[in-house]
């Protein structure tokens, strides 16, 4: 059974950076982070395959966040940096399948961290 458990979220001032952190149980995947602002759709931003070498981005977070994982501690990040206020939301570490080319959706996604809060201050 896969479990996630994620790690790291916080407050922040915009142009700062938090650096999330999630634990994965259960086998080797894709693995993936997502967020959902309050009043809004939960959104892939970030998505990466087992080799480390495939990456997704959101176009909302490109040239600002960076995935990556450890397969030797199954860990995945997901480094943010210039965080803006429109940044803020529940991040979810999710594990998942996904078809490269295409844009990982909450459909795809087979189990879920609890979710960490980031909020960026202006």
């Amino acid at each position: 059974q896969v479990q996630l458990v994620e790690s790291g979220g916080g407050l922040v001032q915009a142009g700062g950076s938090l650096r999330l952190s999630c634990a994965a149980s259960g086998g080797t995947f894709n693995m993936g982070w997502f967020r959902q602002g309050q009043g809004k759709k939960r959104e892939c931003v970030a998505a990466i395959r087992p080799s480390g070498i495939r990456t997704y981005y959101a176009d909302s977070v490109k040239g600002r966040f960076i995935i990556s994982r450890d397969n030797a501690k199954n860990t995945a990040y997901l480094q943010m940096n210039s965080l803006k206020p429109e940044d803020t939301a529940v991040y979810y570490c999710a594990a998942l399948t996904w078809m490269l080319g295409f844009t990982p959706t909450s459909d795809s996604v087979s189990a879920w961290g609890q979710g960490t809060q980031v909020t960026v201050s202006s």
